[in-house]
């Protein structure tokens, strides 16, 4: 059964194909105009300034798809969208009829820190060769990729912004640094053009500047949930003192405080402990005979929160032992930095829970693009693959309604390389995740992402005062720094 969803009621209607997660299979109806493709994983790589189109992708053979997809029943545009995601990854159908004049390509551009400083430029490449790779796998003969060097510097992404603006960009993909977005945020502006950019810093986002990026926030939220159901509701936490424990410290109080529970202690630590934990080992110390004393009063402790990914296990693991502290009484809980490959090889974390997208679609997204471009990908560059696929989708809309805002955030969301996600009213891309248990090698899923959205979005905590990167975090678990 299909449910209508009302975009602009002058306009004709166009096709949104329909799926219930990444391998779900598509069948397109036979009424209306346009059948939309849909695709969603992200990826982007190259340097220098560079104009792409789907012609000279398509020389070379697209990567063959894992799973044949089976039909299902599609989803219009005008359908409810409170009811069915739209699927990214799907082939796109032709946008004219046999023998009509070609329409011309829409224009899309990427900004991307292509010669910027650090890891950010090999980061940039893989993100511009992912973007590229996703309008091959959706014949995106429509789209014509502008791809643009912004220097990782504000200065550079608005002779960036300003070029591609100049040549008809009707969407902007990127920057990927908060300063950078906020430039181009306001060139974009000017000319209603909106921006999904790839930033994690919060205070960026706004009504036409999305960040499709990861936001601890909302893997805060999903965690604490899952324990509350678990009947975990006495918490304490271990809060490393750098930017990244600033931002998620406020998150956690809040998502323990609408869940019923309390946080009975809390510490910090410092991060940089030039090689020496011994400041460390007595926080921790100290914490355990925080716990003695509250338990003692006949006060369980049922969680501790520590916010982290690999350097965190590393440091802690260790003195958590030392401290007496015993994880396997007192069940850990984590943000999605703690999904990195090695994190069970520290028996402290064993069985930890942490919220994080459903790992399945990205590893095929990885087999794909390693057999492409013959090295692994960046976890950051699914952001650009999906953000590529969703442009292609929209883009198979009438002209001056493709990227309108209730195309953008339709409330029923899209399905992408990191599974289901929605751009929000204001800016926030909020994500169906996944709950993951640490186990020896690697994680496992033990609660899956809800199939669909309901209602409004979740509420986080308000954003904390901007956050720039040390250094660019080519993996998820580099989350001391934001970007």
């Amino acid at each position: 059964m299909t449910n209508r969803l009302a975009i602009n009621a002058p306009l004709a209607s166009w096709r949104l194909q329909t799926v219930r997660g990444l391998r779900c299979a598509t069948r397109t109806s036979t009424s209306g105009l346009a059948t939309l493709a849909l695709l969603m994983v992200l990826a982007i790589g190259s340097s220098g300034c560079a104009v792409t189109s789907f012609d000279s992708l398509a020389q070379s053979p697209a990567p063959a798809s894992k799973a044949a997809k089976a039909p299902v029943p599609a989803a219009r545009a005008d359908d409810d969208p409170t009811t069915a995601s739209v699927a990214l990854g799907v082939p796109a159908a032709p946008l004219t009829e046999p023998g009509a004049p070609a329409r011309p390509p829409v224009k899309i551009a990427l900004l991307l820190p292509l010669t910027g400083a650090g890891q950010a430029a090999i980061v940039a490449e893989s993100m511009k060769q992912a973007a590229e790779m996703a309008l091959k796998d959706v014949n995106a003969a429509h789209v014509q990729l502008l791809v643009r060097d912004d220097k990782g510097t504000p200065e550079g992404a608005m002779a960036a912004a300003t070029e591609v603006v100049g040549e008809g960009a009707e969407l902007i993909l990127g920057p990927l640094y908060a300063r950078s977005v906020t430039v181009v945020a306001g060139i974009a502006r000017s000319k209603n053009i909106p921006v999904i950019a790839f930033s994690n810093d919060r205070q960026v986002a706004g009504p036409a500047t999305h960040l499709l990026s990861f936001l601890a926030a909302q893997e805060v939220a999903r965690v604490v949930t899952y324990a509350a159901l678990k009947n975990k509701r006495r918490y304490i936490a271990l809060i490393p003192d750098d930017a990244y424990g600033k931002l998620v410290e406020p998150s956690f109080k809040e998502a323990v405080a609408r869940a019923g529970g309390i946080v009975v202690a809390a510490m910090t630590y410092p991060v940089d402990t030039g090689g020496r934990s011994s400041a460390v080992l007595t926080i921790v110390k100290n914490l355990h005979d925080e716990i003695v004393s509250i338990e003692g009063q006949g006060n369980p402790i049922d969680a501790i929160f520590i916010p982290g990914g690999e350097d965190t296990v590393q440091l802690l693991g260790p003195l958590l032992k030392q401290a007496s502290i015993d994880t396997k009484r007192i069940q850990v809980i984590g943000t999605g930095a703690l999904d990195t490959p090695n994190i069970g090889r520290d028996d402290a974390f064993l069985g930890a829970w942490f919220a994080a997208p459903d790992p399945r679609g990205f590893k095929d997204y990885s087999d794909k693009f390693s057999r492409a471009f013959g090295h692994a990908p960046p976890r950051i560059s699914s952001l650009s693959y999906d953000a590529a696929t969703l442009a292609a989708v929209l883009a198979t809309g009438p002209d001056g309604a493709r990227f309108i805002p209730t195309a953008l955030t339709r409330l029923s969301g899209f399905n992408g390389v990191d599974g289901l996600f929605r751009l929000t009213n204001d800016g926030i891309t909020e994500r169906a995740l996944s709950i993951m248990e640490v186990q020896k090698f690697g994680a496992a899923v033990i609660d899956q992402a809800p199939a669909t959205f309901t209602g409004s979005t979740v509420q986080m905590a308000a954003p904390t005062a901007q956050l720039e990167p040390a250094a660019f975090p080519s993996q998820r678990g580099g989350v001391s720094r934001i970007n």
